[in-house]
């Protein structure tokens, strides 16, 4: 096995443990998933649709530029990304190359709303305290740090997009309501929607073997 192929699998591994350990979280606090879940509503995922598409739009342009379509799995002879566990071409076997994002793709279902939870509370909570460049700044570094999971820096900056859609609808329900809970929950459910149909995304091209 070569070098490349031992980091494959040292990322796939590590990336493995991860969703596994939010899946597990998830089931403990499954009471608390079940109240984000169910303030789901249709206007959710009606928003969340022209955000994604901007964000695909954009990242599309962005990619095209020289250095900006770096990203390590890319480096590494991987497609996609490390999350949905599609590795180098070649460089697994094709059961497991079939196995490993289906298993990948469900613990992040399970796992999706501690984990854009999570999220929302590092860069969104206290925006309404914030000015307006401070929160600017706050949704390019969302955008960014997805870049750490491999995915070309073009990509990571177009999902800026999304960090700004989230901030707006945090700020939106805080002017509603003044508590900086509800705010929260209104931009992870936003965040939440806007994932469920990146996933679902994901979930048709594994099914049609389009990865």
């Amino acid at each position: 096995m070569s070098p490349t192929d031992l980091l494959t699998v040292a990322v796939l591994a590590f990336v493995g443990f991860r969703l596994a350990d939010a899946a597990r979280q998830t089931v403990s606090a499954r009471g608390h998933v079940r109240m984000l879940v169910a303030g789901l509503r249709p206007r959710h995922f009606l928003r969340a649709i022209p955000v994604l598409l901007a964000v695909l739009t954009v990242a599309t342009a962005l990619v095209q530029v020289p250095g900006l379509d770096f990203g390590w799995w890319t480096k590494l002879g991987g497609t996609g990304n490390p999350v949905i566990g599609v590795g180098p071409k070649g460089s697994t076997p094709g059961p497991l190359e079939t196995i490993i994002p289906v298993v990948f793709v469900t613990l992040l279902l399970i796992g999706l709303p501690l984990l854009v939870e999570g999220e929302e509370w590092v860069f969104r909570r206290g925006a309404e305290h914030r000015t307006r460049a401070a929160n600017a700044r706050r949704s390019v570094l969302f955008g960014l740090v997805h870049a750490l999971i491999g995915i070309p820096v073009g990509v990571a900056l177009a999902l800026s997009i999304g960090g700004f859609y989230f901030t707006w609808a945090y700020l939106r329900a805080w002017r509603q309501t003044g508590s900086e809970d509800a705010a929260l929950a209104e931009s992870t459910r936003s965040h939440l929607a806007y994932n469920l149909l990146i996933a679902a995304i994901v979930v048709l091209a594994l099914a049609t073997g389009s990865t």
